[in-house]
């Protein structure tokens, strides 16, 4: 009991996470994660395959030992051997070039040395053109119908079946992620190849398609089960890293959202938002209930104070209670328990009757804010329906959308509106939405629209025929990732990237192979979570229906019931997981000598404090489910519908800013439907919610006044975006049904006179007698008809 006790009281100090929000891990992370450890034993075979070819045809000198010129006409040698016919020996000149593009880690002696000469070796295979051959290869491999039906065919699916995949994929990924990095030390010459390369694969070089159409088509392949074998998870990240690396990340975003509002004449934006979250603070979790019983019999035994006042959220997090298990008893009975239920008094105060703190160092201190972290906002819809429930009620008339007259409206009404129109936001999206709305009603007087062929327009315009079939795959790989969904008959293999040929025999391998399948999970769940939420970003800056048609493609395919799923579990297990063996990741691996791993070791796991990769996955799929609701009253019903706040609740307990920041935003728009009882039972939460969470002045999200009642017609309001969605798309991009009405009309009589028409053959046969009916029986006034 007592061991318990301490340990409960260890959790419940248990520190902020040092998380740094960001595009990508670490570069040595995101290498490492490209390879599973059943790949381990391969890394000798690229040494050896390219050593032999070395060796041919150069000295005993080491790669490193070679000038600039010796190691470009190796390198093109190589690449003229990737032009060969067969199989085995393109593959072996594959690996060699793999070995390459590894760094050539043989002659290194550290892995700062690795990383150097990755670079170098990776923007020399740029040089000399090695990734359009790659694509070429790909698309071979893609195509290969024999390896396709012979992995249908085969009860069991393993490493060896994608080997050729694997090599060039690696090659890929490899080249995209060492060039997108930004290395100060870079050659001029470097970085003129890198704006030149994230053009290119950006553009329709590759197969007539940028190279991520290429891609998504490989994943709806093989989720349609005609190619099993290929390996999901390199595919995944080659894809995520190439939508990064041409579009841009999350800094790129918020400088593009920038000028696009200077050049719609918008004013600046009230802050910038990737700073003020990187400055937030965790809040403390809600409490359970053995917490809750032990703090009232705390304050039983403490004097009475007159007057007292919530505690800050923020202040004394190391007395916040912490609950480590996640039983689904809690869950339930202490939704309605939360701790800040009973009024504290101020921290000066309790210090008289409470004993001195444990001292922390000086970074632990608490820091008030001065004031809230976000500026309100208010459209231009909140200030019209103010003005007309206030001349409803004052006057008894309304004046549609009109917002400058406030004639016999009393004082006080003034001063809202003026404090409203003070903090009034228009948005980019609601612009294109007005300028989409005149391009339907008058075509002819609005003229043609000027689409700039940007990286994100060229992908839209790429994956616009397929799109739903892109998001049904991508959440049907999500499910089948997601640590919450059981193994089903009818769910896709997306191990066949990480099983060996041979299935373990002893403990430690089997532990091994356990951790590499949870690795392999997790990094699939990081990649297609970043990959959703840069697309949706991109598309909203873009145009607003192209986000809003891949939004709902994602509704259609149950994304929030999904995204729901994947957290109802126990969600700081999942961020706490320690599915990695560090002496087993790249580039570390190759570098150094082996210790032996033991069952000891490998049930330890590293040291750190979270995983990276799964609190990055959290706030990503956190972010996707903002974006698909805000804004939008049928599913924000849907997130009450499917009990969504229990589930919410519990991921406050991972005490990182961000993360419950967009937690807190989804329970405050589903506050009001919540009911009295629950709110008045978690004021801790509502508390949260008015500290972090920005404010639209005239919002009455704590109390649900106006819109309890509110019914909701999902199909509805669904069908009503998707026909101006269909709208859009059918207007921008669909030119074979555009209307007849509208197109020109050629008025010159030689151009008209001389044009060929094809005559059917039945009136070629009948042509007198057409003559004689139309032409010569009829009158024709000559006169007339030269007037």
């Amino acid at each position: 009991m007592q061991a318990a006790m301490c340990c409960s009281q260890g959790l419940s100090e248990f520190p902020d996470f040092e998380f740094e929000y960001s595009d990508t891990d670490k570069w040595a992370a995101e290498l490492s994660e490209l390879y599973s450890y059943t790949e381990g034993p391969e890394f000798a075979l690229n040494r050896k395959c390219f050593e032999e070819e070395f060796r041919a045809h150069v000295s005993d000198k080491k790669w490193t030992d070679l000038d600039a010129a010796q190691h470009r006409a190796h390198a093109m040698r190589l690449l003229d051997g990737l032009e060969v016919i067969g199989r085995e020996k393109r593959l072996k000149v594959a690996r060699a070039i793999l070995y390459m593009a590894q760094g050539a880690f043989a002659d290194c002696s550290c892995e700062a040395e690795v990383q150097y000469w990755m670079r170098y070796n990776i923007f020399l295979l740029l040089d000399v053109g090695t990734f359009s051959a790659l694509v070429e290869l790909l698309n071979m491999e893609i195509d290969n119908s024999a390896a396709c039906s012979s992995a249908v065919r085969k009860p069991a699916i393993s490493l060896a079946d994608s080997t050729d995949l694997r090599v060039l994929l690696n090659i890929m990924y490899l080249m995209v992620e060492t060039i997108q990095q930004d290395d100060p030390a870079d050659k001029p010459e470097w970085k003129i190849m890198k704006e030149t390369f994230r053009a290119e694969l950006g553009s329709p070089l590759f197969n007539n398609e940028p190279i991520s159409v290429m891609l998504f088509g490989m994943v709806t392949k093989f989720c349609s089960g005609h190619a099993p074998h290929f390996p999901m998870k390199k595919v995944l990240l080659l894809l995520w890293k190439s939508i990064l690396f041409t579009l841009g990340g999350f800094e790129q975003l918020q400088s593009i959202k920038v000028c696009k509002r200077e050049e719609l004449g918008l004013p600046p934006l009230p802050e910038d938002s990737i700073r003020v979250i990187r400055s937030m603070r965790a809040a403390s979790p809600p409490a359970s209930a053995s917490d809750l019983i032990e703090q009232q019999q705390k304050r039983a035994r403490r004097e009475h104070k007159a007057l007292i006042k919530q505690d800050n959220l923020d202040a004394f997090n190391e007395k916040d209670p912490y609950k480590a298990d996640d039983s689904r008893e809690d869950e339930d009975d202490n939704d309605d328990n939360d701790n800040s239920l009973e009024p504290e008094t101020f921290p000066l105060e309790r210090d008289e009757v409470m004993p001195p703190p444990i001292p922390h160092p000086p970074s632990e201190r608490v820091s008030f804010p001065k004031g809230l972290p976000w500026a309100p906002k208010v459209r231009e819809k909140d200030i019209e329906n103010f003005l007309e429930s206030s001349r409803s009620k004052f006057i008894g008339y309304t004046l549609g959308s009109d917002t400058d007259t406030v004639v016999g409206l009393p004082r006080p009404i003034h001063e809202s509106i003026k404090t409203l129109k003070q903090h009034k936001y228009i948005s980019v999206a609601e612009v294109q939405m007005s300028k989409e709305e005149e391009y339907q009603k008058t075509p002819l007087s609005v003229g043609e629209e000027e689409v700039e062929m940007c990286a994100t327009e060229l992908l839209y315009q790429g994956i616009l025929p397929s799109l739903p079939q892109y998001m049904i795959a991508l959440l049907k790989i999500l499910l089948a990732a997601a640590p919450t969904s059981k193994a089903k008959t009818d769910s896709i293999n997306i191990l066949a990237d990480v099983l060996p040929e041979e299935m373990p025999t002893t403990v430690l391998q089997s532990m091994k192979l356990g951790v590499d399948v949870n690795r392999h999970k997790e990094i699939i769940v990081k990649a297609i979570s970043a990959i959703l939420l840069l697309l949706l970003k991109h598309f909203k800056l873009n145009h607003i229906y192209q986000f809003e048609y891949m939004a709902q493609h994602l509704v259609f395919a149950n994304c929030i019931p999904l995204i729901l799923k994947f957290f109802n579990q126990n969600i700081m297990s999942y961020i706490t997981a320690k599915n990695s063996i560090s002496v087993l990741d790249f580039p570390y691996c190759v570098v150094h000598e082996l210790p032996e791993l033991t069952a000891e070791s490998l049930e330890a796991g590293d040291n750190t404090q979270f995983c990276w990769r799964n609190l990055f996955s959290c706030i990503n799929l956190l972010r996707i489910l903002n974006k698909l609701t805000k804004w939008k009253h049928s599913r924000t019903m849907m997130l009450v519908v499917f009990k969504s706040a229990p589930i919410l609740k519990r991921a406050l307990k991972v005490k990182q800013a961000m993360m419950q920041l967009y937690v807190l935003k989804l329970l405050k728009v589903q506050t009001k439907y919540l009911g009295r009882q629950w709110r008045k039972s978690n004021m801790k939460t509502m508390s949260a919610i008015y500290q972090k969470v920005r404010h639209r002045l005239n919002d009455d999200w704590a109390y649900g006044n106006d819109l309890d009642a509110r019914p909701w017609d999902f199909q509805a309001e669904e069908c009503a975006l998707r026909a101006s969605i269909e709208r859009f798309n059918s207007r921008r991009y669909d030119k074979s049904h555009s209307n007849p009405d509208f197109l020109p009309v050629d008025n010159c009589l030689q151009s008209v006179l001389g044009q060929r028409v094809d005559l059917p053959e039945d009136f070629q046969m009948n042509y007198d007698l057409w003559l004689e009916r139309e032409v010569f029986s009829k009158p024709i006034s000559w006169e007339e008809l030269l007037q």
